[in-house]
């Protein structure tokens, strides 16, 4: 409420820019708060530990067995145009997801094992891929 630019339209051009910028600030901060994986990030990064998302593809043998079936599964529900399939994918999904989110808040607050963190946002990022492949699919189902 402090910086909102509603309270600073009487003041001159350059004040009312300075209160946008800092509600803009605000607002971006509350996204990245509110975002577990980008909270996380930030959170490492304010260690100085970078997750590498886009140089760092090195994932265990396992994980990447399961993204592959994650997204066989989802291309056989989207031609088969199984909304159930869907469904129970996307409960798994979001399940899956809880867990790792799980992890990652003990690996930063409690273990301080942020390697690892960071290797578990990168897990996360792939499952938000495949949440996205799901809302793909539910879309192209729909038309």
């Amino acid at each position: 409420m402090q910086v909102h630019p509603d309270r600073y339209s009487h003041l001159s051009e350059p004040e009312r820019r300075v209160s946008m910028q800092w509600a803009t600030r605000v607002n971006e901060a509350y996204e990245t708060l509110a975002d577990p994986v980008a909270r996380a990030r930030y959170l490492l990064a304010l260690r100085g530990v970078h997750t590498e998302e886009e140089t760092n593809t090195a994932m265990p043998a396992d994980f990447l067995l399961e993204q592959m079936e994650w997204r066989e599964a989802i291309h056989e529900a989207r031609t088969m145009r199984d909304t159930d399939a869907l469904d129970g994918l996307e409960q798994r999904l979001r399940n899956d997801m809880h867990i790792l989110q799980q992890r990652l808040a003990d690996k930063i607050d409690v273990e301080h094992d942020y390697i690892v963190a960071a290797s578990t946002v990168r897990m996360l990022k792939f499952l938000e891929k495949l949440a996205d492949e799901i809302d793909s699919a539910y879309d192209q189902m729909d038309h």
